[in-house]
């Protein structure tokens, strides 16, 4: 974190809040605060981090990025 009052910080999980509540919390209702638990992390580890598109990974989703970028490195 840097000093008091820099947004820059925070601007990248501003951004994912948001777009977690837009595609999944505001369309829910969930019975226990397990559930909800259970749905949120479902999201995040099947669909945002594998499937989802970013647009500042070239409209490509994060595994297929990694892929892209693995294949491109030089062999050590």
């Amino acid at each position: 974190m840097s000093r008091k009052g820099n947004c820059y910080d925070n601007a990248p999980m501003e951004s994912f809040w948001g777009t977690l509540k837009n595609e999944l919390v505001h369309h829910r209702r969930y019975e226990t605060r397990e559930q909800a638990r259970r749905e949120i992390t479902e999201y995040i580890e099947l669909f945002y981090n594998r499937q989802r598109r970013h647009s500042r990974l070239g409209n490509r989703s994060p595994a297929v990025f990694a892929q892209q970028w693995t294949r491109q490195q030089p062999a050590a």
